[in-house]
């Protein structure tokens, strides 16, 4: 009998252990999908910090496309109200097309596309892009890890327990499909 009773205390511990064990990892996965999710933000809110700059610049040399540089600040504004990282990617895709647009409209204007301050920003804005793409990529990364872990037996167990649900992987909205189209 004893034998039979430490036997039965290993297993209930063994158990206890990996479920302890499963469930801290799936925090650890939830956190660092979250994690991911604040990174890519970071990154959206410091380009659109630099919209207003890049704005005033294109402005002054561009009296009469008003049309673009209004949809580079209505995106911008669809950015500042969204509360959900959802509204933020898609006000995100937004904007990637209008200053897409703003860009190829620099073409247009050699003083602009010379102007010192402008190149400045449009490096900037080009590497804030790379890192947005490097969020996306661990986000989604992140977020693979999570639902397999959430879907995969038996840990699939411990998350139903616990109430972890999947996250949603970032994507490209339709929109950020399309190629720019500039009309002069």
């Amino acid at each position: 009998m004893g034998l039979v009773l430490i036997i039965v205390i290993v297993l209930v511990v063994l158990v206890v252990l990996y479920f302890i064990s499963t469930y801290n990892g799936l925090v650890s996965l939830k956190n660092k999908v979250e994690d991911e999710a604040s990174q890519i933000d970071v990154e959206l809110k410091r380009r659109f910090d630099l919209v207003p700059n890049l704005v005033e610049i294109v402005k002054g040399y561009t009296k009469h496309e008003k049309e673009t540089l209004d949809s580079v600040v209505k995106a911008r504004n669809s950015y500042v109200t969204a509360n959900e990282l959802g509204d933020k990617l898609k006000a995100d895709g937004e904007l990637s097309n209008a200053i897409s647009r703003l860009f190829a409209l620099s073409e247009a204007y050699p003083d602009l596309k010379a102007n010192t301050n402008f190149l400045e920003l449009q490096t900037e804005l080009s590497e804030i892009e790379q890192k947005i793409v490097y969020a996306r990529q661990f986000y989604n990364d992140s977020v693979l890890k999570l639902n397999n872990k959430i879907e995969m037996f038996p840990s699939n167990i411990v998350a139903k327990m616990f109430n972890f649900s999947k996250k949603t992987f970032f994507e490209v909205q339709e929109n950020e499909r399309e190629n720019v189209k500039i009309k002069f």
